[in-house]
């Protein structure tokens, strides 16, 4: 099978090159392809895929509330050119979206029917991503995901466990909901669900959900260092770009075709390099 990856340097474009190694794997990455170019539908479409994993995206979500045109282009028009190439191509579509479609208001995990309304920039470019990729491929799967880590690439988890090598104080974020979700744990699930016939839009993220400040201390506790982790609100952080309170997704979906995606707490647990249940 070919399978183009965009953002194939990315953290889960990484992790889906080891766990789709025996399959021809076709890497698409910036600046070589770049979205923004009308060049990218060519590309794509000349890798003659069998299936596209499109997970290339702008994704600095306070950024994006600076340059909101820049965010658009890339995560709607650059989905757009991908989206028309696999279907010239007749090939699979796996766009990669985000919790960030959502404005945060429910108070139980969002299914993939419920109604979108995100708040930032970022949110808003994506959700049009995932239009654009169920309007110009027939054959396309929306597959949202959050809380993304992986030992490749920059990201929450990694950022915690040097913060707290160094410093003896951390204040996190206590009122954000979400689902941590280990990157190599998606690439498993996508190797799964690419050969069924699901299309539209799937949940995958992690099991579970906790705040940032429970999952860092979660991570401080894992590492075994005396650091006091200190909850703050989200107005107190100060971040640019407004965030749902509660994006935990509900996996209903890949769970009737039956694909889950292991605990939060466990996967951490093993990328810590700890015995998974350790942590109560």
């Amino acid at each position: 099978m070919r399978i183009v990856i965009t953002g194939a340097d990315g953290q889960l474009g990484w992790e889906l090159q080891q766990t789709l190694k025996s399959e021809t794997i076709i890497p698409l990455v910036w600046p070589a392809f770049d979205l923004l170019k009308t060049e990218a539908e060519e590309q794509v479409l000349a890798a003659s895929p069998d299936v596209v994993i499109h997970t290339a995206a702008y994704t600095n979500v306070d950024k994006a509330e600076q340059e909101p045109d820049v965010a658009m282009a890339i995560n709607a028009d650059g989905t757009e050119r991908v989206a028309r190439a696999a279907d010239k191509a007749c090939a699979r579509l796996l766009y990669i979206s985000t919790d960030y479609v959502f404005d945060g208001k429910k108070d139980r995990p969002y299914e993939e029917n419920d109604s979108t309304n995100p708040l930032s920039a970022y949110g808003r470019s994506k959700r049009e991503g995932e239009q654009r990729a169920l309007a110009y491929c027939r054959n396309t799967l929306v597959v949202r995901t959050a809380w993304l880590y992986s030992a490749h690439g920059a990201n929450f988890i990694k950022t915690i466990m040097r913060l707290a090598r160094e410093q003896r104080e951390l204040r996190v974020v206590n009122d954000q909901y979400g689902c941590p979700t280990h990157a190599g744990d998606l690439a498993h699930a996508l190797a799964l669900v690419m050969p069924l016939p699901l299309k539209g839009i799937v949940h995958a993220a992690g099991s579970g959900h906790c705040t940032w400040h429970e999952l860092a201390s979660a991570i401080v506790s894992f590492m075994a260092v005396p650091v006091n982790v200190l909850p703050i609100s989200t107005k107190d952080a100060g971040r640019p770009a407004p965030r749902p309170a509660y994006g935990v997704l509900a996996n209903r979906i890949l769970a009737g075709a039956g694909i889950s995606l292991p605990h939060w707490k466990d996967s951490l647990a093993k990328f810590l390099n700890r015995e998974p249940g350790t942590l109560n």
